[in-house]
């Protein structure tokens, strides 16, 4: 287990260091120059080219990726060309916003998805498993920015009960927190919640024909043990796996709804950095994204012995 962590904590960094490559080419390649942006109505030559020599943006690509990549390593995610403040202070003044959200919405997925599959898978092809297969479709089908609007119309405008956007942080009170936070959770964590029922179903459909399922009900075990015991906790492994996948784009994917719901998040912040062209910000926030991303699949490896004994890590190639 040790060895295998050592192994996969050592290939992380060629992938992060590819994903910096990339994240920071794309970001530089978007039409626009954060100079003119910042000079506002002053269009002098002089005060242009002033601005570019402050921020380095006179030098080549490679000596501004190399310079922002030394800075990354000491921690230093570089300052926002417009707000002066450092992309640390930004992204710490966001991430709580965002992390909640996201945590939220996977809660919501998960009480949606779990109870939904395992009914769908014990009564395949019933009704109930006919009309969740249904309604999953729709969800997917739904966009998530539409689905946000429907629920300002009908919770904030139609009934006025809960707040149409903004943000109440949780030293405010936990009621006026969940108030504000409850319609973006649910916008998001509808759409999540229907790709994981998809693969937690066909799991457990799988699983509900093995060999040692058969064995079990064999034995005499009641059918809610063998589904809770044997069934469920195989059918895990998979479905933990779109988890994780999942937990990474609700980190990354909240830039629509941030800003229908007019949500102070990452999502909203880079989104700005994008349209300011403040290579700084964006930058380093899609890089921080793309990496939660690939230490979550990490974490998500970790968790496989812990549901399925018989997996070992590091060995017959796993």
């Amino acid at each position: 287990m040790t060895r295998y962590l050592i192994v996969r904590l050592i290939s992380v960094i060629p992938t992060l260091i590819g994903i910096s490559i990339l994240v920071f080419g794309i970001n530089y390649l978007i039409p626009g120059d954060p100079a003119l942006i910042m000079a506002g109505g002053e269009t002098s030559p002089e005060v242009v080219a002033s601005l570019r020599k402050q921020w380095g943006l006179d030098q080549p690509v490679y000596v501004r990726y190399l310079a922002w990549l030394a800075n990354m390593l000491t921690g230093n995610l570089g300052d926002s060309y417009f707000s002066r403040q450092t992309v640390t202070q930004l992204v710490g003044n966001a991430l709580p916003v965002t992390l909640e959200l996201a945590l939220l919405s996977l809660l919501i997925a998960v009480v949606i998805a779990i109870p939904t599959a395992i009914v769908s898978a014990v009564k395949a092809g019933s009704w109930f498993d006919l009309a969740a297969a249904a309604l999953g479709f729709v969800g997917l089908s739904i966009p998530g920015f539409w689905l946000g609007i429907m629920l300002i119309y009908v919770f904030a405008v139609y009934l006025q009960q809960l707040p149409a956007g903004g943000f109440t942080p949780l030293s405010a009170g936990l009621v006026p927190n969940l108030q504000s936070m409850i319609l973006p959770s649910i916008a998001l964590g509808t759409f999540a919640s229907t790709q994981l029922m998809r693969y937690l179903r066909a799991s457990l459909l799988d699983v509900l024909h093995a060999d040692y399922i058969r064995t079990a009900r064999a034995k005499g075990l009641r059918e809610r043990l063998v589904l809770v015991r044997h069934a469920v906790r195989n059918a895990l492994i998979p479905f933990v796996t779109v988890l994780g996948v999942q937990m990474g784009y609700l980190l990354g994917g909240t830039v629509i709804t941030e800003s229908v719901f007019a949500l102070p998040g990452i999502g909203r912040l880079v989104l700005t950095a994008v349209l300011n062209r403040d290579y700084q910000v964006a930058t380093g926030i899609i890089f921080l994204i793309a990496a939660s991303f690939v230490l979550i699949n990490l974490l998500v490896d970790l968790l496989y012995p812990v549901l399925d004994p018989r997996v070992r890590l590091g060995r017959s190639g796993t």
